[in-house]
């Protein structure tokens, strides 16, 4: 088994929690197949709690509920509790304890319905130089207080969005100073009537050629239920986020009142570490919006 470990970061702090043993619970001490056999896993057709979106597995892929997925992530994976999720992909064929585990953590966020009309407009090359010196940025803070740094290589597969399905997908490349290998983030963005679906695919940077073809599955068989799908958009009654596709690659998070109200999610390092923070924001908003006003006539 490998073991997997989070940290959670913020602007200023950064925190390392010890990952506890597998199976450690109030019975005591139980086997891998034990822990597996605890879990429910569900196929086929999924409506997702709170029925804002619906998976359509094939037989390659499973899902775990939101009480079993924070089971897999803090007893099977050794994170700490309180995610809120709504549930977990699996691939069906992949023991998730193993050394070639992996998954795909859901998440919504209601934020509102993003405007994808900067999707075409967007230079990829300069929004991914802008993200690595906002890292850089937070990195001097982090090294500071005696963290690692976090390095963006970058793009392990550049930004695409299908207007026509309004899916955005893309994958970064990172590293962290004590890592013996690179992690790959990989990231799918489902937009809708009110918000965006989240898929965030925890792997290792050595499993790259399998997330991105079974990434592709995922895209597919993803989707809202009737009613909350993009173009169910209405004007007139539904709110509208602050922010467009540049910023979810660049973040992924809501921007009020000029700043990001929210963390965003990069998986990184150590294979199945997942942090949690704000990388340099104020860098990287500053830098976004400042090169469109200077495009403006």
């Amino acid at each position: 088994m490998f073991i997997k470990r989070l940290c959670i970061v913020s602007l200023f702090l950064l925190l390392h929690f010890p990952p506890p043993s597998l199976a450690q619970d109030a019975s005591g001490q139980i086997t891998v197949e034990e822990f597996l056999a605890s879990l429910n896993f569900q196929e086929g057709k999924i409506e997702l709690p709170g029925g804002i979106a619906a998976l359509n597995l094939p037989e390659t892929f499973r899902y775990l509920a939101p009480d079993d997925t924070e089971r897999m992530l803090s007893q099977g994976w050794g994170n700490p509790g309180g995610y809120q999720t709504l549930g977990m992909i699996l691939p069906a064929a992949v023991n998730p304890l193993g050394m070639d585990g992996w998954g795909v953590i859901i998440t919504y966020e209601e934020d509102g319905h993003v405007n994808d009309d900067d999707a075409e407009t967007i230079d990829y090359d300069a929004l991914l130089s802008d993200m690595r010196e906002a890292m850089n940025e937070a990195n001097r803070e982090r090294q500071d207080q005696g963290y690692d740094a976090l390095t963006l290589v970058g793009w392990a597969e550049k930004p695409t969005y299908d207007k026509v399905s309004h899916k955005l997908y893309w994958a970064k490349e990172l590293a962290s100073d004590r890592a013996s290998q690179n992690t790959l983030n990989y990231n799918i963005r489902l937009l809708g009537r009110k918000g965006v679906l989240v898929l965030n695919a925890v792997a290792g940077m050595e499993q790259i050629d399998t997330i991105k073809a079974e990434m592709q599955n995922v895209v597919a068989f993803s989707n809202f239920t009737p009613g909350n799908g993009y173009t169910d958009f209405n004007a007139a009654t539904d709110q509208t986020a602050a922010y467009g596709i540049a910023a979810l690659v660049a973040g992924g998070a809501a921007a009020k009142m000029g700043l990001f109200a929210k963390l965003f999610a990069l998986l990184i390092a150590f294979k199945k570490l997942i942090v949690l923070g704000v990388i340099g924001i104020g860098v990287l908003l500053k830098k976004l919006f400042g090169r469109k006003q200077e495009t403006q006539p």
